[in-house]
């Protein structure tokens, strides 16, 4: 490294940010451990918090122990989410990187509007806050995680067409709802209400000794169950709070919005609509974005890793940085990691600058 700062060729990254179920028991203390020099950022999420009769994300990530009580319900999970992952994204070193364009998983699109400009801090955490909340006085539906990639991370069309049968045959059931939620690398997330969940459960193969597995506090995020959210988010969050983003977004549909193209109104109609009640792309978001602006590396925001598996294996299923499997991603992390996830500790260093 014998450039300098100022002849130094900047690395093209495109940042990814996590949604909902990435602060778990090991996340505990996230803000106050690695983000001590973001009060003032934390302060005014926690005014607006305090306005609406809710905790604080301070006091929560300064619990003693992790709660799923506490911690898990979308209207304390989604302002911590979205508190970590912008913390993160203030650190990432701009002397070294120049981030072309952002993208999300789920709650982390509301998130990705935040880090792109198309929110200001305040209408960010408005958005994120209030549709966070929308299911504080109960859960509407249920989410399911089921894997669809063999041992190698690649996509496995029987266990593609296993799913969509059981999805099928669920809806064609009195009384059950199934629908696919999110298309999540080597998973799929299903969403339904209780009584599709429950025969979903019961029709597909237990595998590992984990799946099917439910989303705890999840609701059915993504599906046309989630019509009335929709609707009231569209009451509550008026257009005027989205702006043009000032680094390009891809979205859940695949589609790219730019600082030159994107039409506001547009872009509050998807987001409390279309990215509210069908299905997210998540494994599309990613290949577009890698391939429309060829980075050098992925950063993928905290807190934890969750999202980390499932973007590599997006990333194989193009044969991205020359990943062919899993093997082939175990291999190249280890000898020059393209992929560089903030919320482990052992690659965080290599993405921030230094405080």
């Amino acid at each position: 490294m014998s450039q300098t700062t100022e002849n130094r060729v900047k690395e093209r990254v495109v940042v990814i940010a996590p949604g909902r179920g990435c602060y778990n028991k090991e996340e505990l203390g996230y803000l106050a451990r690695l983000h001590p020099d973001k009060q003032d950022f934390i302060a005014d999420i926690d005014s607006y918090r305090r306005a609406c009769g809710q905790s604080a994300i301070a006091a929560l990530d300064g619990e003693s122990k992790y709660s799923f009580k506490l911690h898990t319900p979308g209207e304390n999970a989604s302002a911590l989410i979205y508190a970590c992952a912008m913390a993160d994204f203030m650190d990432i070193d701009r002397e070294r990187f120049e981030i072309v364009a952002v993208t999300g998983n789920s709650m982390g699109w509301y998130i990705a509007l935040a880090l792109a400009g198309a929110l200001d801090a305040e209408g960010a955490i408005g958005v994120i806050n209030t549709m966070g909340s929308m299911m504080a006085d109960g859960l509407i539906g249920g989410q399911l995680i089921y894997p669809e990639m063999d041992d190698k991370w690649h996509k496995d069309d029987a266990k593609s067409a296993l799913i969509d049968s059981v999805i099928a045959q669920v809806n064609q059931t009195e009384g059950c709802a199934l629908f696919t939620s999110i298309f999540l690398g080597g998973y799929r997330v299903l969403a339904g209400n209780e009584a599709g969940l429950k025969l979903a459960e019961s029709l597909l193969p237990s595998l590992e000794d984990r799946y099917p597995m439910r989303l705890y506090n999840h609701g059915a995020f993504h599906s046309p169950l989630l019509g009335a959210i929709s609707e009231r988010g569209k009451r509550e969050l008026p257009e005027s709070l989205f702006r043009k983003p000032a680094i390009p977004m891809v979205d859940g549909r695949g589609q790219i919005w730019t600082q030159y193209s994107t039409d506001t109104h547009k872009l509050w109609d998807y987001t409390l609509g279309h990215q509210v009640l069908e299905p997210y792309d998540f494994s599309k978001a990613v290949a577009v974005a890698v391939k429309e602006f060829a980075p050098d590396r992925v950063l993928v925001l905290g807190p934890g890793n969750t999202l980390g598996g499932p973007v590599a294996q997006s990333l194989i299923d193009i044969n991205w940085f020359g990943w062919a499997d899993k093997a082939s991603f175990s291999a190249g992390q280890a000898e020059d990691p393209r992929m560089l996830a903030l919320g482990m500790e052992s690659q965080r260093s290599a993405a921030l600058k230094q405080k």
